[in-house]
């Protein structure tokens, strides 16, 4: 889902950070940001304002990680969203063969899971949750998955 866009909220006061530069950079981000402005139990809600330092597996040099959303729900709560399809959530499955498309997410998968840990202890250090949402996920909360 390489779809790419500029998204304008209908509710631009529930956004925290530029409301001119919301990109959407998944059809699925985009009916992620569209639920997240319409539902009233949504306080604020932000597009990659949140940034996680790490330490990539695959290099172990120091990266940054832009966490997709962050969202705070009426009663206080706090959650961290990555939005990934479900085949990027799991590790790749070998087929014997070491192609370098196979060499190619493994190494994507580590610098994801990398990433991911990262973001888990940020999120618990502040009493918030990170959470990693697919496309099963997304349908769950009645957004329209194309």
């Amino acid at each position: 889902m390489a779809y790419r866009g500029r998204f304008s909220p209908k509710n631009p006061s529930k956004y925290r950070g530029d409301v001119i530069g919301i990109v959407y950079r998944s059809l699925w981000e985009r009916q992620l940001f569209r639920w997240l402005d319409e539902q009233s139990f949504v306080a604020s809600w932000s597009s990659e304002e949140v940034v996680i330092p790490y330490r990539c597996k695959t290099d172990g040099r120091i990266h940054r990680y832009f966490v997709d959303v962050k969202f705070q729900f009426t009663d206080g709560r706090i959650m961290l969203i990555e939005v990934k399809p479900s085949k990027e959530v799991s590790p790749p499955k070998n087929t014997g063969r070491k192609t370098r498309r196979y060499i190619t997410e493994v190494m994507t998968y580590a610098k994801n899971i990398s990433k991911w840990e990262a973001a888990t202890e940020y999120a618990a250090d502040r009493g918030w949750i990170f959470e990693i949402w697919d496309e099963t996920m997304l349908r769950k909360l009645g957004m329209k998955i194309l």
